[in-house]
């Protein structure tokens, strides 16, 4: 079959791939290369999918449904690999196959459809919430995952320079992240990029984890883009603000998280966001985030 990205990946990749990369030219070649050396059968292309990896539904030799993901080398496959290896299903979806290098994964198929997004907003932040708590677990003792200082140290340089219009909103968003490495009360590792979208509805379990970019660090900071969650909702709603400050703090207890610590994670990734879309040209998503940020 074609394998032909799905726009919402061309895009996204568009928006962060160096000069001269030519992965997405290979995608189809090297996914059609995955599929025949594993003897799969192709279902489909998972459309709109996500933003950083190609995934298709395939079935097993055996008949067994499975998902083949392929990623670039600058999302960070291998890390991904470690981390689900590590948690061994537990909270997240299962690791079938990965061999080191290739950018490729064979997961457990799960509902690809079927999001905890669906979920009316308080059971869909309670079901997202379990299944976070089941992910943070102490690291190898040999890990090479990246920490928060270390991600958050990319960013923050990333977001010096930006423009007057958000220029008090760096500086406090950045004060924050000076504060807040000053003593992290834990080391976890974190899913790193968990939000409601991201958990599925499964089979062994009701919900699960799925592509992880993951850190090793404090679990606030993991917890602080699931606050944001469906922020286009918060933004239209007069009351937005105040339910913000109540999901920080239904959140933060639910959890064992330091509200505070939350908030301010909250803020910095906040902040973060709308300035990496300002700076690739996508202004809405940017106010939004940004007008979310304030509030904080």
């Amino acid at each position: 079959m074609a394998f032909e990205p799905p726009q919402r990946l061309v895009r996204a990749l568009g928006e962060t791939a160096p000069s001269g990369d030519d992965w997405l030219e290979k995608l189809p070649e090297v996914a059609q290369q995955a599929v025949d050396l594993r003897g799969l059968t192709v279902e489909r292309v998972q459309v709109p999918g996500g933003r950083s990896s190609l995934v298709v539904l395939v079935r097993r030799p055996d008949g067994t449904p499975a998902v083949l993901k392929l990623a670039p080398r600058r999302a960070r496959p291998e890390s991904e690999r470690a981390a689900l290896a590590h948690w061994g299903g537990r909270g997240s979806v299962q690791l079938v196959e990965a061999v080191a290098g290739e950018g490729v994964l064979v997961l457990e198929r799960l509902h690809p459809d079927v999001s905890v997004r669906s979920l009316p907003e308080a059971k869909a932040l309670l079901e997202a919430a379990g299944t976070l708590r089941r992910l943070w677990v102490e690291p190898p003792g040999d890990h090479a995952f990246e920490t928060v200082t270390e991600r958050t140290g990319r960013q923050a340089a990333a977001m010096r320079g930006s423009g007057a219009e958000v220029a008090s909103l760096v500086s406090a968003a950045l004060d924050a992240r000076d504060e807040l490495l000053a003593a992290p009360p834990e080391v976890r590792l974190l899913h790193g990029t968990f939000r409601q979208s991201k958990v599925l509805a499964g089979d062994r379990v009701p919900w699960l984890a799925v592509g992880p970019d993951p850190v090793v660090g404090e679990c606030a900071f993991d917890l602080a883009r699931l606050v944001r969650d469906r922020v286009e909702d918060l933004i239209a709603t007069p009351s937005g603000a105040s339910t913000t400050r109540r999901r920080i703090k239904r959140l933060a207890e639910s959890l064992d998280v330091d509200q505070e610590r939350l908030r301010g994670w909250t803020l910095f990734r906040a902040v973060e966001s709308g300035v990496r879309a300002l700076r690739v040209g996508r202004p809405r998503d940017a106010e939004l985030l940004l007008e979310f940020a304030g509030w904080l």
